[in-house]
Order: C-alpha cells, then sequence, then structure tokens
C-alpha cells in the first residue's frame, strides 16, 4: 500500500471514477463556485461581471447572438450572458451543478438550455456564435484531450463565430509553489465526509506542466485525486490553435480584456475557424 501511495503517476494519470460527480466533493464545489469572495471553483463575483461587460462589448449579441459556455458549472456566466440577450447553453459534467442551474435560470425565468454532458463527446447538432471556456480549464486537459476537445469546438462553431478561452501563462509557472503537506481531518473535508489523512504533493513534472495531487487515507482505503496544468506562451497557444484549424484574432491578459503582459498570470486568446 505504502508503495503504490508513494508511486509517480505518469504524465496526465487520471484519477478513477468522475470525482466532480462525486456526492460529497460536487456539493463542495458548488458552494465553491457560489461564493462570491472566493477564488477557486469560479472567480470572484467582480472579476465576472468585468469579464461579461468585456465580452458582451466586444461580441454583442445582435452580431453574435448565440452563446454555448462549456464547462458552464452552475451557470454564473451563463445567467449573466443570457440577461443580456443571448441565447445561452450551458455544459457541464457535474449533475449537481447542471441541477442547480437549471432550478437558478427557472426561478429567473431566463430561457438558459443546459446539458449535462462531457464536453469531450458532446454533440449537440447546433453551431454557435461564440464559445466559451473560462477559468483555464484548456489547461487541465492532456495534450489528446485539448486536440479532443479543440475538434468537438470546431464542429459546433458557426463558420464566422468566435471561441474565447484562457489558460496559465508561463508566469505562473514560474510561481507554483513545490511543497508536501500532512494535514489530519478528523471532521472530514472537501475529498470526503470521512475522518481522514490528506498529503498534498504539489511538483513541477516538466518544464510546462504542474500536477497537485493530493492522496486521501481513511480508516478503509485511500485514494490519489490528480490535478494537472499544462502552463503556455503565446507560441505554444498559438500552434495548438492552428493545429487544429483556428485562427488567433487577438490575445489578452485575462478574459476581461486586460493587455497581456510578460508577467501576466493568464493569457486568454479569441479565436474564429481559418478562412
Amino acid at each position: 500500500m505504502i508503495e503504490t501511495l508513494l508511486s509517480k503517476p505518469t504524465l496526465y494519470q487520471q484519477t478513477k471514477g468522475a470525482f466532480w460527480d462525486d456526492r460529497h466533493i460536487s456539493k463542495q464545489m458548488l458552494q465553491a463556485h457560489l461564493d462570491p469572495e472566493f477564488e477557486g471553483a469560479s472567480r470572484k463575483a467582480q472579476f465576472i461581471d468585468e469579464s461579461v461587460r468585456w465580452i458582451n462589448q466586444m461580441l454583442k449579441p445582435e452580431d453574435y447572438p448565440t452563446l454555448l459556455d462549456i464547462g458552464c458549472g452552475p451557470g454564473i456566466y451563463a445567467e449573466k450572458f443570457s440577461q443580456l440577450g443571448y441565447q445561452v447553453t450551458g455544459l457541464d459534467f457535474s449533475k449537481r451543478s447542471i441541477s442547480y442551474g437549471r432550478k437558478s435560470a427557472e426561478s429567473q425565468h431566463l430561457p438558459i438550455t443546459y446539458h449535462y454532458a462531457d464536453y469531450l463527446k458532446m454533440d449537440l447538432g447546433k453551431q454557435y456564435d461564440i464559445i466559451t471556456m473560462i477559468y483555464c480549464d484548456f489547461g487541465a486537459l492532456s495534450t489528446s484531450d485539448r486536440k479532443k476537445l479543440l475538434e468537438k469546438i470546431y464542429q459546433h462553431l458557426k463558420p464566422t463565430g468566435k471561441v474565447l478561452l484562457d489558460v496559465f501563462s508561463m508566469a505562473s509557472y514560474q510561481l507554483f509553489e513545490e511543497k508536501q503537506v500532512w494535514d489530519t481531518c478528523p471532521d472530514g473535508g472537501f475529498w470526503t465526509a470521512e475522518p481522514h489523512v490528506a498529503l498534498q504533493y504539489n511538483t513541477k513534472y516538466n518544464e510546462r506542466v504542474t500536477l497537485e495531487q493530493t492522496t486521501i487515507l481513511t480508516a478503509n482505503e485511500f485514494k490519489n485525486y490528480y490535478l494537472w496544468m499544462t502552463y503556455f506562451t503565446k507560441e505554444t497557444l498559438q500552434a495548438e490553435m492552428a493545429a487544429s484549424g483556428f485562427a488567433v484574432c487577438g490575445f489578452f491578459g485575462d478574459v476581461k480584456g486586460t493587455d497581456y503582459e510578460e508577467d501576466s498570470p493568464t493569457l486568454a486568446v479569441l479565436l474564429e475557424k481559418k478562412g
């Protein structure tokens, strides 16, 4: 058991099971999404408001009426887009988040369509004017899964449509702190409601990939959770986009339109299909 516990995972090794749909974990994630002052599952409320305003100014709903928000969570962005007049579709792989989003939209009479689905397998049968994927989820995927996702996005984008997504930059990679921390949680915690011991192991896996590995030990079992992140430069991001048939319309420091600088922690890109 100890040997298995301490073994080094292969690059992009996946956690067993869809942990984001776990009954306990999904509850913690939803609470994190809905906390306006917590920058974890979603960004803080002020950032989101500024982001939505910028997107609305750049891609007006009268010119780009249909919008698909990939990884929409409980619909924080989706609701704001809908209130501005976009025809919004949200897609997420968390039953709890999608259920919350549907109930919230219904209570506000917002005509948002939500899909519970894996975006690597999405087949919605229509194309959109705008596709967003916000808060650096793209970099959490393996190289092969990023390619699969871009293929799906390409299929679901209108010929005149635009894609907006963000990633963590190499400046964030340089600031990533490698550490090993043990913690005892007699009353449970984020990963399980059972009493447990948690080992947080953060490491730089190669020159542009990091791993945040959490190992949970309860009285009956142990489990590893792997959170990978790939970091990008303009050049590496543009190369991946070009290989999947996209042209870059612009680079930004974030999804609220800040100018990109070398020390910007994130890198946002606006894409269109190559002509």
